[in-house]
């Protein structure tokens, strides 16, 4: 439970409360709370800090107005850290940007975000010797698109079979001429999650 957090491990009675977005997972920076900041972002749900330069409490935005609303908080198993988990409203940082560390806070969708751009970077190269994405997309959307209607079909194929094995790489194949049927179209995987999330009630 959040209240059972150890404030007196550090004799300044501080603990490390680390602020993530509940929706992209991506950190965005790292304040310190005590137990009055700690009770003041439950009852509010404006994340609250103690600020030690201006020795007081601080409600993140009380200033710019690009607040932290308060999603969740999770204590760590040593009970001496915070995982704040917040909408953003606006940028983070005080220099303007999404994160403290000066990165924007998108999506990310690990290896298949690392695939996008690969598409990406190879269709802008246009080497349609070497590069099969760059071949296929030059031969217009009608073929990509029939190569993700190939690429179904031979998955549902395999789904009414019992070789496991087979049925991963088919839909890996659909997945990968998927995403680059997405980006013909003009489209990524954020549009899908858009969509998606337009979707659920």
């Amino acid at each position: 439970m959040i209240m059972d957090i150890d404030f007196n491990k550090n004799k300044d009675g501080l603990v490390p409360a680390i602020i993530q977005d509940a929706t992209t997972k991506n950190v965005l920076m790292l304040g310190f709370m005590n137990e009055d900041a700690l009770n003041k972002t439950l009852q509010t749900k404006l994340v609250t800090f103690f600020s030690r330069t201006k020795n007081r409490l601080w409600t993140k935005g009380e200033e710019s107005g690009n607040t932290l609303d308060l999603i969740d908080i999770k204590l760590d198993c040593d009970k001496d850290t915070l995982l704040v988990q917040v909408n953003p409203k606006g940028p983070t940082c005080h220099k303007g940007t999404d994160t403290c560390w000066n990165e924007g806070n998108t999506s990310n969708y690990g290896f298949f975000s690392t695939l996008e751009k690969i598409i990406t970077e190879r269709i802008e190269n246009k080497d349609t010797q070497n590069s099969y994405v760059a071949s296929l997309f030059a031969r217009g959307i009608n073929k990509v698109a029939q190569k993700v209607g190939e690429e179904a079909v031979e998955t549902v194929i395999e789904a009414m079979d019992n070789n496991e094995e087979l049925f991963l790489y088919e839909s890996a194949d659909l997945f990968f001429h998927y995403l680059m049927l997405l980006q013909a179209k003009g489209f990524t995987l954020k549009d899908i999650e858009a969509q998606l999330k337009s979707r659920h009630h």
